[in-house]
């Protein structure tokens, strides 16, 4: 997660495309079936029951991402629900589905590790910059973005985390996602660069249909 003390600073090197989402369609709007299409990639039922709505119009044939925070991973589809790419990420250190309010306005150095979770929810997103490198962001007003896996401290050992087989190692960052730099570079860049998207951050301390909702599976 970055700093955003600086927000207004931001600003003028490059905000979000848009800042404010869309509207989300209620589940009388969605198709009882509909053909997200996995490639054979592992998923969860939550994962593709998502992936199933975004697809059969929530999404409003825009590309979208399904962040697991389960499994710690990563599923970047392009706007017809083709998966493009699929990853391991980095998540808050912290478990929870909120943001703290008022997180995006503070210091990092005054965030306590319990505050730093990743908020799950529908967002729209959208590439821009930081001081340091391009990255999406996925709610601009709280901080939080999707980049590049960062250095940071290297007892934190990021990179290894990432490299592991479990997603139990990979709780590390205030909040921000964090993927390899490849995934970033080859798949989420380019399924976004020119257009806003949706990213799906599925919940992991409440039901999921408490979050977003989404039709239950027959």
């Amino acid at each position: 997660m970055l700093s955003t003390a600086l927000l207004g600073a931001l600003l003028s090197i490059s905000g979000p495309v848009a800042a404010q989402s869309a509207p989300v369609a209620g589940p009388s709007a969605v198709a009882a079936q509909s053909g997200a299409d996995f490639r054979g990639e592992a998923a969860s039922g939550d994962v593709r029951d998502v992936a199933a709505w975004a697809v059969a119009g929530d999404a409003q044939r825009l590309p979208f991402a399904v962040i697991d925070k389960v499994a710690a991973k990563v599923f970047m589809f392009d706007s017809a629900g083709r998966l493009l790419g699929a990853s391991a990420a980095l998540l808050g250190i912290s478990h929870g589905d909120d943001s703290v309010p008022g997180i995006g306005q503070r210091k990092l150095a005054t965030i306590t590790p319990q505050e730093r979770t990743t908020p799950a929810g529908r967002f729209q997103a959208s590439l821009g910059h930081d001081f340091e490198q391009d990255i999406l962001w996925i709610d601009y007003d709280a901080a939080l973005s999707l980049h590049r896996v960062i250095v940071g401290n290297p007892k934190d050992n990021r990179a290894g985390r990432l490299a592991s087989a479990t997603p139990l190692d990979n709780r590390i960052s205030f909040g921000c996602i964090n993927v390899p730099a490849p995934f970033y570079d080859k798949v989420v860049m380019p399924a976004f660069t020119g257009t806003v998207g949706i990213v799906y951050i599925l919940p992991e301390t409440k039901p999921l249909r408490a979050v977003l909702p989404v039709p239950a599976s027959n």
